[in-house]
């Protein structure tokens, strides 16, 4: 059962609710986002919002923090039934939404992010100015209650992600958040941040903060939320405390069947090796790194977050320069100065951020499958739209991609079916060899299971397959191989992952 740690929100729930969110419905063209959606939170509440890719989550959160408006619905908090129009409205009303995407200005310290729209001045009218010291002198007070040791002068371009994050957090708390709403908070933290985030959700649910904690990460739901509430297809599945409802429960409610395995078993033993890695060097981001993934195998490269992982596959795909090193796929030695180098030897990249490296979201799902296709799509320096259409919705039929139609806009996509997007424009390209980066990255559950499939078919079609993941679950379910790799170097290898543990990676991450 999942059992959450702190009962003070379970506690304060009996009282008035913070925020209700009353039959809450919205459409776009061609698809009903939310249908009539209720949802409360109480007062110092952690509550789990756990939800299938494309339920409405997203736009859920817009309406409450003022981004969309609902067609129909009402909203209250602390009882009073506010109209909210825009996000100041939000603002106002003491409600703050941290997207996955931070809405940081990069250029800017934490200080002024902080303070930016709601700055401290002294004097009035013209001969008014910000008051630096007063807001330094609070910035400081923030960024010890939120345990962060960053220069608040610093350009946050230059802050891990786990700071940004604590930036957008202290930028709520100034303006007087008592809803905070977080969306997949931890995607991009490593373990010991992840505690540290959990240990300020902590402190602001004992001041009385209502949070709701968006995630697909089921097992830090068991950790942080006091409830746990469930959407799918746009509607209330159900609602429950966490320490009620068992994992096998949530995937049942989230996906509408059950899942008899998590990780689909795969029966093909991996044959001759096909890309092989040799001192691989970029600095000290990647010092050295050989490797070689074989016919029909999946091998994971692990590790934690700037260990040199995503930097690997950015070599092995000809994003950055090589200062060293020689890669090789099936016995020819390859140059891959570009990534176009590495399209045509039939090497394909999934990005960890494919809403910014893997897609163009204002264009349809068929422009952006034909991109990487163009010279078999197109005669005489023209688009054969229809030949376009027709290998597209092909593919959209092949790997399940949920959308109206293929001439939708990518950016309306859910995560997982985004995803696929991705994954179908290099099979329609005729890739053998696949670099995963985070490929379940924010997806939900019912959605990773496909895409663990699509990797299993991959493989049985002889393909080679790198995978990076952050996921140690992921990784041992669904890898043949592991290495794991810390401050750009290759610390260890686990032949057999079928009988290796977190233990056992977390060891060599640290080595």
């Amino acid at each position: 059962m999942l059992t959450g740690k702190d009962d003070t929100g379970a506690r304060r729930q009996h009282a008035a609710p913070l925020l209700e969110m009353r039959g809450i419905q919205k459409s776009f063209p061609g698809v009903r986002a939310l249908r009539g959606v209720d949802l409360t939170l109480g007062a110092g509440e952690v509550l789990a919002l756990v939800v299938e890719n494309g339920a409405g989550k997203s736009t859920l959160m817009k309406i409450l923090g003022g981004a969309q408006r609902p067609e129909a619905g009402r909203i209250f908090i602390s009882g009073n039934e506010l109209a909210i129009r825009g996000p100041q409205d939000a603002r106002r009303a003491g409600v703050a939404v941290i997207y996955q995407e931070f809405n940081l200005v990069p250029a800017l310290g934490a200080a002024d992010n902080i303070f930016l729209g709601q700055e401290l001045v002294r004097g009035a009218g013209r001969l008014g100015w910000i008051d630096r010291a007063r807001q330094r002198q609070q910035v400081d007070q923030l960024l010890a209650r939120l345990s962060l040791s960053i220069d608040p002068l610093v350009p946050c371009r230059e802050l891990s992600v786990a700071q940004q994050q604590g930036v957008e957090i202290a930028k709520a708390l100034v303006a007087g958040a008592r809803i905070l709403v977080m969306d997949e908070p931890t995607a991009a933290l490593t373990a010991p941040e992840v505690e540290a985030l959990h240990a300020v959700i902590r402190d602001l649910s004992r001041a009385g903060v209502g949070i709701i904690y968006v995630s697909h990460r089921l097992e830090e739901i068991a950790q942080i939320c006091h409830r746990v509430m469930v959407l799918r297809d746009g509607g209330n599945v159900g609602e429950a405390p966490t320490a009620e409802v068992g994992r096998a429960d949530l995937i049942r409610m989230m996906v509408g069947r059950e899942l008899t395995e998590e990780f689909p078993r795969r029966h093909v033993r991996p044959g001759a090796p096909r890309l092989v890695v040799e001192g691989l060097c970029r600095g000290k981001a990647v010092q050295k790194v050989s490797l070689e993934v074989r016919a029909g195998e999946v091998l994971a490269l692990t590790g934690l977050v700037g260990s040199g992982r995503t930097e690997t596959l950015r070599l092995i795909f000809g994003a950055d320069r090589r200062w060293a090193g020689r890669i090789t796929l099936d016995g020819k030695t390859l140059a891959l100065a570009s990534p176009r180098g590495a399209i045509a030897a039939g090497i394909g990249l999934l990005p960890e951020d494919r809403k910014t490296q893997g897609l163009v979201l204002g264009l349809s799902v068929r422009k952006n499958f034909g991109l990487p296709n163009l010279p078999r799509l197109s005669r005489g320096g023209f688009v054969r739209q229809g030949e376009e259409r027709r290998a597209c919705t092909e593919y959209i039929s092949t790997l399940q991609i949920r959308t109206p139609s293929s001439e939708t806009a990518v950016r309306t996509l859910s995560g997982g079916n985004q995803q696929k997007v991705v994954l179908a424009k290099w099979l329609a390209r005729g890739c053998e060899v696949l670099l995963f980066d985070e490929p379940t990255r924010g997806v939900d559950v019912g959605a990773k299971v496909e895409i663990y499939q699509l990797i299993n078919s991959l493989a049985a079609e002889g393909k080679a397959i790198l995978m990076v993941s952050s996921d140690l679950p992921e990784v041992l379910g669904m890898a043949d191989r592991i290495l794991v790799m810390h401050d750009g170097r290759i610390t260890g290898e686990i032949p057999d992952a079928a009988h290796a543990t977190q233990e056992m990676i977390m060891e060599l991450a640290f080595a």
